[in-house]
């Protein structure tokens, strides 16, 4: 989201689990009326942010509501959370972070931005882990709500960051195109340590293999990352989705491979062999992760975990593809408009 009003075409954010895709949260745009809206006293409820979102989308002002919220730091303030034995949620209200414990050592998901990275970095340490323990980070794709962190924690730990190279150049693109501006953040070269992962990539850190899916659509750069999550005797298969906004679109051609994208992770979720059933989303009011977490704070030892949804995930993929094939038909419409004149 750029800090400028944009056209409804720009943002078209018509999906729900929709994520912020420049260099700074806008500020706020006075000119919507507040009495219209609904108002954010904390995390939630993901109804609520959603519908923010959904009325910037079709407005293409940034509602003053949810711009003073993201820049809300006591409002973005997540305690960590153990989700699994091995996996614990250790970012902010509106973006994930996701750390796994392995045999060897943390692995982390995704490295927030700004002050917020502090707070990331101080949830590590409530569950126990010195960050400068950390083997791994794993980077979803190159938006500064993401990746905004990796200089802060790179002089923290010597772990090897991971992302596509695609998803590095776009990165390093977003943010050199912030030097002078207020929220101006930076992205390093790769090290040398550093992995350019390609699609297929399997990274096994102690007893956990991570293995690197290319779902280009959100960013062309854009990975996702599967694994197993443990509870007790119980193993599960995971998912951490890239991205899955449609608010960084560039032409017809990225909404296919969007869509594509949708059909090779569905297709993971209904796999005989080991299905994925659980979804470590990239932005926690996506899915009602935010709820979620309330529900594993109460849950008997005789419930299911609630985290375990394959069937949850395949209709946010539906919802995803369908709004995705309404897009497409917006650029092509918008291509072939050009074209006549």
């Amino acid at each position: 989201m750029k800090n400028q009003r944009l056209t409804p075409l720009a943002t078209f954010l018509l999906l729900f689990n929709m994520a912020a895709t420049a260099h700074s949260l806008p500020l706020p745009d006075a000119e919507i009326n507040s009495t219209t809206i609904p108002t954010l006293t904390g995390c939630g409820p993901s109804s609520t942010i959603n519908q923010l979102f959904s009325q910037f989308g079709r407005s293409g002002k940034m509602p003053a509501e949810l711009g003073r919220w993201l820049n809300d730091t006591k409002a973005q303030t997540v305690e960590p959370y153990q989700a699994f034995d091995n996996v614990y949620y250790v970012g902010i209200c509106w973006v994930s972070a996701w750390l796994i414990k392995t045999s060897e050592g943390p692995v982390l998901i995704d490295t927030l931005y700004g002050e917020f990275t502090d707070q990331l970095i101080d949830n590590i340490k409530k569950i126990g882990v010195d960050p400068a323990e950390i083997k791994m980070v794993l980077l979803t794709h190159g938006h500064f709500d993401h990746v905004g962190g990796v200089s802060k924690l790179k002089a923290l730990t010597n772990a090897r960051f991971v992302m596509s190279e695609e998803g590095w150049k776009e990165a390093q693109l977003d943010a050199k195109n912030t030097q002078g501006k207020p929220n101006a953040w930076t992205m390093p070269a790769p090290a040398a340590t550093d992995i350019l992962v390609k699609d297929g990539s399997a990274l096994t850190i102690g007893d956990t293999t991570f293995h690197a899916y290319m779902t280009p659509g959100h960013t062309w750069g854009t990975t996702s990352y599967v694994f197993d999550v443990k509870e007790g005797n119980n193993t599960y298969r995971a998912i951490t989705i890239g991205g899955l906004g449609l608010n960084a679109i560039d032409s017809p051609q990225q909404v296919e491979a969007y869509i594509r994208s949708i059909d090779r992770i569905k297709a993971m979720v209904k796999d005989t062999k080991r299905p994925i059933t659980v979804h470590l989303t990239a932005h926690p009011f996506s899915n009602g992760q935010i709820e979620v977490q309330n529900q594993l704070k109460v849950r008997q030892p005789d419930q299911p975990h609630p985290m375990v949804d394959a069937k949850g995930l395949l209709e946010q993929l539906a919802t995803l593809r369908a709004n995705a094939v309404e897009r497409l038909a917006v650029e092509q419409a918008q291509i072939t408009f050009r074209g006549k004149k």
